[in-house]
């Protein structure tokens, strides 16, 4: 099976250069994390959306920034095989809060949800602080590499 990254694009928050993103996604997937092989649908939803997902799948009120599935098993080993949901209203209202941009916050989403996939987990606070620490990693070197502002459409 041939390697896969497919960005779908449903929010009306941002315009997106998802050509972009997908040139940072791959970048992140090849030489970065050099994956042996993958499968990911990337879906850029709506505040709105995303709380209708986190409801029925996680039983959780209000919207998130990030929900990832894992579509892996074990006739699927050595396969990242999975879906990443995004918020983009999040995406806008945690740059305000952290003084970043909402850009920047979109890929490092998309890197948490990668990290997810590959077995990582933000359950307990040592967890979280192994995994904080390679996200943090990964787009310090994709933001040497591009431009993360560009994603957004002019």
């Amino acid at each position: 099976m041939p390697d896969a990254l497919v960005i779908r694009n449903s929010q009306r928050t941002r315009r997106i250069d998802t050509l972009l993103l997908q040139r940072i996604l791959l970048e992140y997937l090849n030489e970065i994390l050099t994956l042996p092989s993958y499968q990911i649908g990337i879906h850029l939803v709506s505040a709105k959306k995303m709380a209708r997902i986190n409801m029925e799948f996680l039983q959780h009120e209000g919207s998130t920034d990030v929900i990832t599935f894992d579509h892996g098993d074990t006739s699927t080993a050595g396969i990242v095989f999975g879906e990443i949901f995004i918020s983009v209203n999040d995406a806008v209202q945690q740059a305000v809060d952290f003084g970043t941009n909402w850009q920047t916050e979109l890929v490092r989403y998309t890197i948490h949800g990668v990290l997810h996939l590959q077995g990582f987990d933000d359950m307990s606070p040592t967890a979280r602080r192994l995994m904080k620490r390679e996200e943090n990693r990964c787009l310090r070197i994709l933001a040497r590499r591009f431009s993360l502002e560009k994603i957004e459409k002019r």
